[in-house]
C-alpha cells in the first residue's frame, strides 16, 4: 500500500505543482509513475492527494443553456382521445390537448376518480377548457361502451 510519506519534498512540490496547473488525478497517477517510477493505484493517489492537501482545480462545467419554451398557440379546441392499453392501475386512460396547445394524460381510476397529468408541471387548464374536456370524456366514454 502507498503512502504519500514515501514522498520526498521535491516530489511533493511537483505534485503541486501539476495539480495547480490543471491536472486532473489520473495525470497526477501517471506522473507519479512515469516521473518518480511509482506503480499507484487511482485510489492510493486519490487518498495521498488528500494526505498532502492538494486540490485539484476543476474546470466549470459550462452550464446548458435553457431554451424558453414559445408560448402555446391557441387552437381553440379542446382534443380527447383514449389509449388503446389502458395505463396501469386506471380503469381508462387516455390523452387530452387542450384550447391552449397544452397537453396532458388523463385517466380514471377503479374508483371512477380523474387524474390529469399535464406535460408542463404545474400547467392548469382554464375552466372552459375543463368543461369541454368533460363534455368529450363523458362522450368518449359512452361510445366505448364503459
Amino acid at each position: 500500500m502507498f503512502s504519500a510519506k514515501q514522498l520526498n519534498p521535491d516530489q511533493v512540490a511537483s505534485l503541486q505543482k501539476w495539480a495547480s496547473e490543471g491536472a486532473s488525478m489520473s495525470d497526477l497517477q501517471r506522473h507519479l509513475k512515469d516521473d518518480f517510477g511509482l506503480t499507484v493505484t487511482y485510489m492510493d493517489t486519490r487518498f495521498a492527494m488528500l494526505d498532502l492537501g492538494i486540490e485539484l482545480i476543476e474546470e466549470p462545467k459550462p452550464e446548458p443553456k435553457v431554451e424558453p419554451k414559445p408560448p402555446p398557440i391557441p387552437t381553440g379546441k379542446v382534443t380527447v382521445t383514449m389509449d388503446a392499453l389502458t395505463r396501469p392501475g386506471a380503469l381508462v386512460s387516455g390523452k387530452a390537448t387542450f384550447s391552449d396547445g397544452e397537453s396532458a394524460i388523463w385517466m380514471l381510476d377503479q374508483t371512477g376518480r380523474p387524474g390529469l397529468d399535464p406535460e408542463t408541471p404545474g400547467y392548469r387548464p382554464t375552466q372552459e377548457d375543463i368543461m369541454e374536456f368533460q363534455k368529450q370524456l363523458r362522450a368518449l366514454i359512452e361510445k366505448s361502451g364503459l
